[in-house]
């Protein structure tokens, strides 16, 4: 093959990654932003919808920690579902660069949340409100920079973050409903935990 013909089979390459690397992020924008509105929206739903019990497992029926894990965790995994369509072909380690997008979010939420209101003492809620939007762009980017590296993906990898996700899923339904009483359950403005306490 002559030289000018490889530089622009190179150039034709890289031209294809560039635009699927901008698809992708323009993708990620719009889920970050997604669910984020959708979060805000699930922290009131349960209220308007009369405390409804089905909306109740994916809702925050209080102002507990773990209920606030719900508005990032549900959002992102809906907006994941529905961005898989569109960027399957670019990302192939997508379910895996999702998961630990999703569990790093979850995660900064409980760890920066208790870290402050330990060191001052109580709860503000602009700083919560931050915090909540920080998790999501944070676990949203984590995953973007995961999917841009293709090749680290396999069938077991795959198999192995979606029973994570399944496992977490299945955590917040069922402790809407049967909650453990410790403090990542505990609503501090009631003292209750979960959904039966409210009703």
């Amino acid at each position: 093959m002559e030289l000018p013909k490889i530089i622009h089979l190179g150039e034709k390459i890289g031209d294809t990654k560039r635009i699927e690397l901008n698809k992708l992020e323009k993708a990620q924008i719009i889920v970050s932003v997604a669910s984020i509105i959708l979060g805000t929206l699930l922290h009131f739903i349960y209220e308007w919808t009369g405390e409804n019990a089905f909306v109740a497992s994916f809702s925050a029926v209080n102002e507990s920690v773990w209920e606030h894990l719900k508005l990032a965790f549900f959002p992102m995994l809906a907006t994941s579902i529905v961005e898989y369509f569109f960027v399957k072909d670019i990302a192939h380690n997508y379910i895996e660069a999702k998961t630990v997008g999703i569990f790093t979010a979850i995660c900064f939420i409980v760890v920066t949340f208790f870290t402050y209101t330990g060191i001052l003492g109580a709860s503000f809620l602009i700083v919560d409100i931050l915090i909540f939007i920080i998790s999501i762009l944070l676990g949203e980017w984590i995953a973007y920079k995961l999917m841009k590296r293709k090749d680290e993906s396999d069938t077991k990898t795959k198999i192995l973050a979606s029973a994570i996700i399944g496992f977490l899923l299945i955590c917040f339904v069922i402790c809407t409903y049967i909650t453990p009483e410790v403090n990542l359950f505990r609503d501090p403005v009631t003292g209750s935990y979960g959904i039966e306490e409210i009703d």
